[in-house]
């Protein structure tokens, strides 16, 4: 398992380049967020051995487990969130990431800010944005994205860095295309504003490249990475 995570790692690295450069971009602008969920503290530890240093989770309890296992390696890993958040674990998700994904409501925010440990830096987040529209999805609506991001900014343990979506699973370059070139459009839009953010959390494993293309600065990359996620209950 180690080789081949090192192998996948090798290839995705090398389609963010190549589509950093066909977007007329350094692929230094580019993070490679590796989706850790549902696999185990063996895989992340095989993938930091050969590079990697972000993971995301989806789940507090799984990703506490693996922070649990991999405590030597704490200091040179970044953990992000990108799970929907409930209220009763924003303490955990406030003491132990880095980032958070998963902002959708103020209410979220404001719990995070007050739990955010002082002796830690400010806790970097985004908001997401239900790009699709679709019921299932978490996310604020592209209306409600400006309000938000306003009372965040005053949050004093938050960094507000900038937008997350997870779009609708569609095919074809320029459809896949179209709702990171969206987030991008509000992502200006916002930043007109002189909100200053830098951040534009998009793209995954069938999709990152067309999210590069559209100007994405984390692509979040589990499949492509890990292979096939065994299913789990939590």
């Amino acid at each position: 398992m180690p080789s081949i995570i090192a192998q996948n790692l090798d290839v995705v690295r090398r389609r963010i380049s190549a589509m950093s450069l066909a977007a007329g971009r350094d692929s230094s602008s580019v993070q490679l967020l590796a989706v850790s969920k549902n696999f185990s503290a063996d895989a992340i530890r095989a993938a930091h051995a050969a590079g990697q240093k972000a993971f995301g989770e989806n789940y507090m309890r799984e990703a506490l487990g693996k922070m649990t296992a991999l405590y030597p390696l704490r200091r040179f890993i970044e953990w992000h969130f990108i799970g929907p958040i409930q209220s009763n674990k924003t303490r955990a998700i406030a003491e132990q990431f880095d980032w958070v994904h998963s902002i959708d409501r103020l209410k979220i925010a404001c719990r995070l800010s007050e739990q955010r440990p002082t002796h830690l830096p400010p806790l970097n987040v985004c908001v997401q944005v239900n790009i699709s529209g679709e019921a299932s999805k978490s996310g604020v609506s592209p209306s409600e994205i400006a309000a938000l991001a306003r009372d965040i900014v005053l949050l004093p343990r938050l960094q507000l860095r900038g937008l997350m979506s997870i779009p609708e699973p569609v095919s074809g370059l320029h459809i896949k295309g179209a709702p990171h070139r969206r987030l991008r459009e509000l992502f200006d839009a916002v930043n007109a504003q002189d909100l200053h953010l830098d951040t534009l959390s998009m793209g995954m494993s069938s999709d990152f490249s067309e999210a590069i293309l559209e100007g994405a600065t984390i692509v979040r990359v589990g499949t492509a990475l890990f292979g096939d996620r065994p299913y789990q209950t939590h």
